[in-house]
């Protein structure tokens, strides 16, 4: 079959479904924000919608399941819908279960998280320090640190660390999954720089080249970064000749539609780009290509009603 995306909605919050060629099913973000005591909430139910693309995949697990950050918008209720190596309270029978992990370092570091942040965080830990079933994005000396703390170090758990700029293992174009994941965002180097986790700006972003027909379709995945970090993607792949890596023909936008993805200064009715995020924008589309906006609905200026102002609008602004 096609590989398909599925972007849930979710108002300002964050869930993607990727069912690959070979119905492997890879989740990114996991955020039931949905208030069942609201009628007028049109959020998605969001372990509803889930199960139905599980069961129509024939899928009872994940392959994979990637916390692009530990922000309430990205893991809401996660600890209630999966099955957790780390504790029994959250094995109970019927949670789905996660055969790789996927989390940037900041999310194993990282101190004073609560509730769903907590449980993935912990989770994190343990399979890091098992040394199976998770995947972490980028090395700082801070997850260095980790690891010296509980008797390890980054060489023995080598096999578990994925770099921005190289891809991730166990996928390729010409297997039965017919899809790569390039790795774009965290950069270890401005985790140390800063010497404190922004959960933000150490997201995961990634670039999805999925094989059908013969052909390519490229699809760019921004978590929460800001133009600053866009900058850094786009100039890190220029100075190593990989703007093939930045191509797209889905763009799931930055930071839930914020001004902050496109520039410095909020405008007053059009924010101004930076000259990365306008040539990422502008220069990468290819023919067709679909943008994604992951936020509440955008009202036209000057509407009465919330929710009348639609994507492209924006896009034209920018």
């Amino acid at each position: 079959m096609t590989a398909k995306i599925t972007f849930f909605p979710l108002g300002n919050a964050d869930t993607s479904l990727i069912r690959l060629a070979d119905d492997q099913l890879v989740l990114l973000d996991y955020a039931n924000k949905r208030d069942p005591n609201n009628q007028y909430d049109a959020r998605c139910d969001l372990p509803v919608e889930l199960r139905k693309e599980m069961d129509d995949a024939d899928q009872e697990d994940f392959s994979v399941v990637c916390f692009t950050h530990l922000d309430d918008d990205h893991v809401c209720g996660s600890s209630d819908f999966f099955w957790l190596e780390h504790a029994a309270k959250y094995q109970e029978e019927g949670r789905p279960k996660i055969d790789e992990l996927w989390v940037p370092a900041a999310a194993i570091t990282e101190t004073g998280v609560e509730d769903s942040a907590w449980a993935i965080r912990q989770e994190a830990r343990h399979r890091l320090k098992n040394g199976s079933g998770i995947k972490v994005f980028s090395r700082p000396a801070a997850l260095e640190s980790f690891l010296k703390e509980n008797g390890l170090t980054l060489e023995s758990r080598a096999h578990c660390i994925v770099d921005a700029g190289t891809t991730i293992p166990g996928f390729s174009l010409d297997g039965s999954e017919q899809v790569e994941f390039f790795v774009h965002c965290p950069f270890a180097w401005r985790s140390d720089e800063r010497g404190l986790e922004d959960r933000n700006q150490d997201a995961v972003v990634l670039q999805a080249t999925f094989m059908a027909g013969g052909s390519e379709t490229y699809a760019l995945l921004g978590s929460d970064v800001d133009c600053d970090t866009i900058g850094e993607i786009v100039k890190t792949s220029r100075s190593h000749d990989n703007e093939d890596r930045l191509l797209w023909d889905i763009l799931h936008l930055f930071h839930h539609c914020s001004y902050k993805s496109v520039g410095p200064e909020r405008g007053v009715d059009e924010t101004e780009p930076t000259e990365e995020v306008a040539w990422l924008i502008e220069e990468q589309s290819r023919d067709g290509a679909i943008i994604i906006c992951p936020s509440k609905p955008i009202p036209i200026k000057g509407s009465e009603r919330r929710g009348t102002g639609s994507v492209q609008e924006f896009i034209n602004k920018c």
